[in-house]
């Protein structure tokens, strides 16, 4: 177990900052961590420290999230993955096996998989989780529930943002676990809901994206709203493993640490000592989404 250091890349959008946990002698591949919007790669801290017995483990914050530089305009999904794809540059990581692993939670996963799209020959294996398949109807429903809500005396926004980080938790996330999700939340001060906007745009091209992915893939699937959603994943993805977890939600990376540690290490590593978590794809068909 690595502690994660805190560093800063030039990008694109200014400077990115990273969490790199790093063992003295790595030998395997380098794993990369993607955020859900609007939070940061702090989302990642425990698990990072947890899962760096042998192999690099680098979580960035998206441009404009936790502590690194906004861009001066909102983006498109395109240009966060872009933006992932320069940590990889800066640090060097290709240079030792040429290629990364990759790891995405909720908007995280769609832009890890534009990631893919972009540099496929330079990422190994992809580990997504809560990558929902959304249909119009839905992604317009989501549109309208996250814009941004203007600054009043009230607090409104704040109670807003409050009401979406504890209205989902489990019983083992506690209220002091809340309040760490929401303060970075609140780093993102205006611009809070670019990121959320660029990947609701990108769900109408995500399906499209997937079918073209020929690397393995774990799916994960906690329990949390995008649990039916992201079964519909199964129906795009060629060579996926599904891990249903429906006891899991949202914080799962700190509540379960050790557990998601075991499972996306050991599938990364070529081995899975949790096969009762594991189910073939034809039996959990859910639909084509249109």
């Amino acid at each position: 177990m690595a502690k994660a250091r805190r560093q800063f890349v030039d990008g694109t959008h200014g400077q990115v900052h990273i969490r790199v946990a790093a063992p003295k002698k790595p030998t395997r591949r380098p794993l990369v961590c993607m955020h859900m919007f609007p939070q940061s790669g702090r989302n990642f801290l425990r698990f990072s420290e947890e899962a760096s017995n042998d192999k690099i483990v680098v979580a960035p914050d998206f441009p404009g999230h936790g502590e690194s530089d906004p861009p001066a305009a909102p983006i498109a999904a395109e240009a966060y993955a872009a933006a992932m794809w320069e940590v990889v540059d800066g640090l060097g990581l290709i240079d030792a096996c040429g290629d990364v692993d990759l790891f995405g939670v909720h908007a995280g996963a769609k832009l890890a998989v534009e990631m893919t799209n972009q540099r496929p020959d330079e990422v190994n294996k992809l580990v997504l989780s809560s990558a929902a398949v959304l249909f119009p109807q839905e992604v317009e429903r989501l549109k309208n529930s996250f814009e941004m809500i203007p600054l009043d005396e009230a607090g409104s926004r704040f109670q807003h943002l409050w009401r979406l980080v504890t209205r989902n938790r489990p019983e083992r996330m506690t209220l002091e676990m809340c309040a760490a999700a929401f303060a970075e939340i609140l780093r993102g001060g205006e611009r809070y809901e670019w990121g959320h906007r660029a990947v609701f745009d990108y769900n109408l091209k995500f399906p499209d994206v997937l079918k073209t992915l020929r690397h393995p893939v774990a799916l994960l699937n906690p329990g949390d709203e995008l649990y039916v959603m992201t079964q519909r994943s199964l129906d795009y993805l060629e060579n996926v493993t599904l891990f249903d977890l429906p006891d899991w939600g949202h914080g799962f990376l700190d509540i379960n640490t050790e557990e998601v540690t075991r499972i996306v290490n050991g599938w990364l590593d070529g081995h899975d000592d949790d096969k009762s978590r594991v189910h073939e794809k034809a039996l959990n068909k859910t639909g084509t989404a249109v």
